[in-house]
C-alpha cells in the first residue's frame, strides 16, 4: 500500500493503466462482436482520453471515499489486512464504475435523448467486469508490481547512501 502522496500517485497510474485499458479492450470487444487482435491497439487510442479522467477521479475523490468507508468496514490493525484491500477495491469499482461508464457513454456512445438508459445499461453490463477484473487481476498485479517498484527504488536508495 502506497505510504507517501508520490507513491499514491505512482499506485494510481499503475492502475488507472491496466483498469481502464483492459475495460477500452472490453468495451470495444462488445462493439465489434468479440475479441480481436485490433482491439488491443484500437484500445490505446481510447486510453490517452480516458486514463486521465479516470486519474483525476481516482486520485483526488474515489481514493479518500474508498479509504474512509474501507476503514468503516475492516479495520487492518484487527483483522486481516487483505479485507481491508478487498474493501477498498470494491468501493473503487463501486463509484469508478458507474463514473466513467458515464463519460464513456458521453463521449463514445450516441445516446441522444436515451443518456440516461443507456449509461445505466453501460453501467450494468461494466460492472461485472470491471468487479472481477479489479478483485482477481488487475489489483494484484499492480500491487505486485508496486512492491516491486518500491523493492528497486530502495536499493537504489540504500546503494547511494553506502
Amino acid at each position: 500500500m502506497p505510504k507517501t502522496k508520490f507513491q499514491e500517485v505512482i499506485f494510481t497510474v499503475l492502475m488507472v493503466l491496466v483498469m481502464v485499458y483492459a475495460m477500452i479492450c472490453y468495451n470495444i470487444s462488445l462493439n465489434v462482436g468479440g475479441l480481436a487482435n485490433h482491439v488491443f491497439l484500437s484500445a490505446f487510442h481510447e486510453l490517452w482520453f480516458m486514463g486521465p479522467i479516470a486519474f483525476v477521479f481516482d486520485f483526488f475523490i474515489v481514493s479518500h471515499l474508498a479509504f474512509k468507508g474501507a476503514r468503516r468496514i475492516a479495520d487492518p490493525q484487527k483483522e486481516n489486512p487483505f479485507h481491508f484491500i478487498l474493501a477498498i477495491s470494491c468501493i473503487s469499482v463501486a463509484v469508478m464504475c458507474p463514473a466513467m461508464s458515464f463519460i464513456a457513454t458521453v463521449f463514445f456512445k450516441d445516446a441522444g435523448k436515451e443518456i440516461i438508459a443507456v449509461w445505466l445499461q453501460t453501467t450494468v453490463i461494466n460492472f461485472p467486469m470491471a468487479f472481477f477484473l479489479q478483485i482477481f487481476y488487475a489489483g494484484p498485479l499492480v500491487r505486485a508490481i508496486f512492491k516491486k517498484v518500491l523493492e528497486i527504488s530502495g536499493k537504489f536508495k540504500n546503494e547511494s547512501i553506502k
